[in-house]
């Protein structure tokens, strides 16, 4: 049986790796759950799994976590040490690390399974985005496998030759193409862009997301972080990945061979079923999604993104040519940019303005180990956040 940890059990792909896990108890075991407050639903999860360890990352949550396990007489550990996101993830009894933490805090954690050489169903594009080059040469020297969780790059893999390796050079390839449904705003004109809110950006037209990859998504600041985290999955330059906006989200993304053959990976907007295809991978298992109805479906619309109205994804390229730390500052920016919009300290437009600013203002510099990693992304925060104080729209 596979022993699993889920770094983020109560986020929506963690919840949609349990809803897997929970058709397939004979093969999947689940060996620890993490999550950071959101206590009622992690202590469901605990009596649902009964996994051997958990540990919520707010201290109040954690405390309360203790009290509800022992009050339903759950045997689980509650652990307490926020390194112990680090223990779990390389811990000898695991095979599987599924990384589904948002953003920067993924990082450590998510390296911690690489170097233990584990299988890691990677959603935690961030960890390629910051230290894309670290990271796969973890990957490579411990033998630990790489899928991605992530619709479109497992859209691709699923249509790349299974004989080979996750390359690029190697398979034919001449394009990857990765669709985006635009989010909410794609038929919206700058003008109007300057005036939307953040219940209005959390409204995605497809699919249900926590809040940052969501924001990220109506600023096209998602398919960006794709760009850079397929480059680094697929070993393949930015100039052959294509954006196309794909508004109906049911083809995940394509692959185009130098024989002219276009192959596309299509389903219904779940995440279940790119969580079943890690999970099982070469193989396939039962995801508890439907079919495709093509009938239904009627008509698949594509057009060209708009870099003027979102030139988040202008910045992910831009990010890419300079390299270095350069993608490591623009996502360090983007997930302060990001928080202020939630809490409207600043506008939907000032986003990107906050990180091209940074960008600007941080000379890239070699990424030569995890540490430089962090304190490049610290040094981006502080930046941003002097940009926000001054630009506040509440002072």
């Amino acid at each position: 049986m596979e022993k699993i940890v889920i770094l983020g059990s109560t986020g929506s792909i963690g919840c949609n790796a349990l809803e897997v896990i929970k058709i397939h108890k004979e093969k999947y075991k689940v060996f620890a759950l993490t999550a950071n407050k959101n206590v009622d639903l992690l202590t469901q999860q605990c009596v649902d799994f009964e996994p051997e360890f958990v540990i919520a990352l707010n201290q109040d949550a954690n405390q309360q976590l203790k009290k509800n396990l022992l009050a339903l007489n759950i045997k689980t550990i509650v652990l307490d040490d926020e390194k112990s996101l680090d223990w779990l993830a390389s811990h000898k009894d695991t095979a599987t690390v599924i990384s589904a933490i948002v953003g920067a805090a993924g990082l450590m954690p998510t390296m911690a399974a690489a170097n233990s050489g584990k299988k890691i169903l990677l959603a935690n594009k961030e960890t390629l985005v910051m230290a894309g080059e670290l990271f796969v040469k973890a990957v490579k020297k411990s033998n630990a496998i790489l899928i991605p969780i992530d619709s479109e790059h497992n859209a691709i893999l699923q249509v790349l030759p299974q004989s080979k390796k996750m390359n690029y050079k190697s398979n034919g390839i001449r394009k990857i193409l990765l669709t985006a449904s635009g989010g909410p705003f794609r038929t919206f004109s700058k003008e109007e862009l300057k005036h939307v809110t953040p219940k209005e950006a959390l409204k995605h037209p497809n699919w249900l997301m926590g809040k940052k990859i969501t924001i990220d998504s109506a600023t096209m600041m998602n398919k960006g972080l794709e760009i850079i985290e397929a480059c680094w999955l697929f070993d393949i330059p930015a100039c052959d990945i294509e954006v196309v906006i794909h508004p109906q989200s049911i083809i995940h993304s394509l692959v185009e061979y130098i024989d002219g053959s276009t192959l596309a990976q299509m389903g219904n907007p779940d995440m279940r079923t790119p969580i079943a295809y890690a999970l099982s991978h070469p193989e396939r298992i039962e995801s508890g999604v439907s079919g495709l109805d093509l009938i239904k479906t009627k008509r698949l619309d594509f057009e060209a993104p708009d870099l003027d109205k979102f030139p988040c994804l202008g910045l992910a390229y831009k990010a890419l040519l300079m390299g270095q730390s350069a993608p490591t500052i623009l996502n360090a920016a983007n997930e302060v940019a990001v928080d202020a919009f939630l809490v409207e300290s600043i506008t939907f437009n000032q986003i990107a303005e906050l990180i091209e600013y940074c960008m600007s203002a941080m000379k890239p510099q070699p990424l030569d180990s995890i540490e430089i990693v962090l304190e490049v992304d610290s040094k981006t925060r502080q930046l941003a956040l002097s940009w926000i104080n001054s630009h506040n729209l509440t002072s």
